[in-house]
């Protein structure tokens, strides 16, 4: 069976990452067959280069040291032709999609350049596009540019978009939003808010007023997604924790899975904070979000090993 036209290019995007873990695991390779603890320190060594995070390789290595006991695998390369279904089973956990489930109203935050106006955007127009009645608010007050934004994707998507001035009480724009939304029977809503540094005190706390308003006012379920630039690495793993301590996240999309990402911080992120990715993006096209598979992910990640 050919590749399809989406493995391809979240391969494409993995291709920094991949040429990195391939390297280490072909070193590992060529020194020979056994099985000893220098094989397994060099694996773990690997996958944390390769952005995993120390747990998540720690717990890989291990399970892959019992899976090769158990079923008696014969030498490296047995090893490291499991870890194709060893990280997919790592990146795999049960979670609500509210872009792809019933009602919902979801705030989606994350710091600035992360691409998280363009996935409001892009989300909307696919939900639209599925025939989901969907309102977008546009919270994020302190740029204009973010408001004018917003207003060119709803106006493509044939979407309405909530906004007040620049400027405005960000919990003020979530509170017509969900009366907007109310209004026109809608069954998601897409909030788009500011996205300042994770260290930033005052803006956690307009994140947790946000939140607050949706839950009282929202007719639907109240779901919090965090949005990472995937070429930040580990940084975004540091961002993710603070924005879920704050704001008890739901799920993560991961953007920018370009030729310089480095592709192994959707492992940390699942497995250091428990946050399922549920849309990977890998370009600036409408149609380049898509829902994140764990297979398709594994694959690209790890490639052919020689």
């Amino acid at each position: 069976m050919s590749p399809t036209p989406w493995f391809k290019r979240i391969s494409d995007g993995l291709t920094r990452t991949r040429e990195q873990l391939g390297g280490h695991l072909n070193v590992l390779l060529r020194r020979g067959p056994q099985l000893d603890d220098e094989f397994w320190d060099g694996l773990e060594e690997a996958l944390i280069l390769a952005d995993m995070g120390g747990l998540a390789a720690s717990e890989m290595v291990e399970r892959l040291r019992k899976t090769a006991t158990r079923e008696a695998l014969p030498d490296a390369r047995a090893v490291v032709a499991r870890l194709v279904d060893e990280i997919a089973a790592q990146v795999t956990l049960e979670a609500e999609d509210p872009f792809a489930s019933g009602p919902a109203c979801v705030l989606m935050v994350g710091v600035n350049g992360t691409g998280k106006t363009t996935s409001v955007g892009k989300l909307a127009s696919a939900a639209s596009g599925a025939g989901r009645r969907v309102v977008i608010g546009s919270a994020d007050t302190f740029r204009a540019a973010a408001i004018e934004q917003l207003r060119v994707w709803g106006e493509r998507a044939g979407v309405p978009v909530v906004e007040r001035a620049h400027g405005a009480d960000p919990a003020a724009v979530v509170y017509d939003t969900i009366a907007e939304a109310r209004a026109r029977d809608a069954d998601l809503i897409i909030v788009d808010t500011a996205g300042r540094l994770h260290t930033s005190p005052d803006l956690m706390a307009e994140l947790q007023k946000v939140k607050r308003v949706a839950e009282r006012e929202s007719p639907f379920p109240v779901r919090s997604v965090l949005v990472i630039d995937a070429t930040t690495g580990q940084n975004g793993i540091v961002q993710a924790r603070e924005f879920h301590r704050a704001l008890d996240l739901d799920a993560v999309v991961l953007t920018k899975l370009d030729g310089t990402a480095k592709g192994g911080i959707v492992v940390a992120v699942v497995r250091e904070l428990g946050l399922p990715v549920i849309r990977v993006g890998v370009g600036e096209g409408i149609d380049d979000l898509e829902p994140f598979d764990p297979l398709d992910f594994a694959g690209a990640l790890v490639g052919d090993i020689s």
